[in-house]
């Protein structure tokens, strides 16, 4: 079985779009807990919660890693940041049998991008991203590294690529970065 999330309901094919990789692509997980971390847009939250237009695409934000057991991790890089992002959220998880990979390589475990539409085996609808979540971490299914709990040297690399990320970012992103890191940007106009 192949998983997907979404925000969207009612898709019952699902079709290829342009995304962080700049070409055409359906992302899935063989773990349905692996797109929980997708039913949400850190970025795109903030920003609608607090009053910023946007025209165009939303960046995609998705703080995650992977534990060397393979067991996704997802990652707070400010405080609270699994409940502001995920809190209240609801969304869709589609489930497919029937997925031709791509075969474009992305290095996330257990992932499987497919280049031509695919259709839908069913729909799970999630009432609230946090609390499925929260119950995937109460089964040993995923992990949360919260902020507190970030190392020394993991807040140095926090500083280092919000100020690397920064200097390029879309209208939207500099927004919610400068927002959410206002110590580490307070520097910078």
């Amino acid at each position: 079985m192949f998983y997907h999330a979404s925000q969207t309901g009612g898709i019952t094919v699902l079709e290829p779009r342009v995304s962080n990789h700049h070409r055409p692509l359906i992302y899935f997980s063989k773990k349905r807990e692996n797109v929980l971390a997708y039913l949400s847009n850190a970025i795109q939250k903030f920003c609608l919660e607090n009053g910023f237009e946007n025209s165009g695409v939303w960046t995609k934000w998705a703080a995650y890693g992977f534990d060397p057991d393979g067991i996704l991790r997802v990652e707070e890089y400010y405080p609270n940041a699994t409940e502001l992002t995920y809190k209240g959220v609801s969304g869709y998880i589609y489930s497919a049998e029937d997925v031709r990979d791509s075969g474009f390589e992305i290095k996330i475990p257990d992932a499987v991008t497919s280049d031509v539409p695919v259709e839908v085996l069913s729909c799970e609808f999630v009432p609230d991203a946090y609390e499925a979540i929260l119950d995937a971490r109460e089964k040993g299914l995923l992990r949360i590294l919260r902020f507190e709990d970030v190392t020394e040297k993991g807040h140095r690399w926090i500083e280092r690529t919000v100020r690397e990320e920064y200097a390029g970012a879309a209208p939207d992103y500099r927004f919610f970065l400068k927002a959410k890191f206002p110590e580490i940007l307070k520097d910078i106009k």
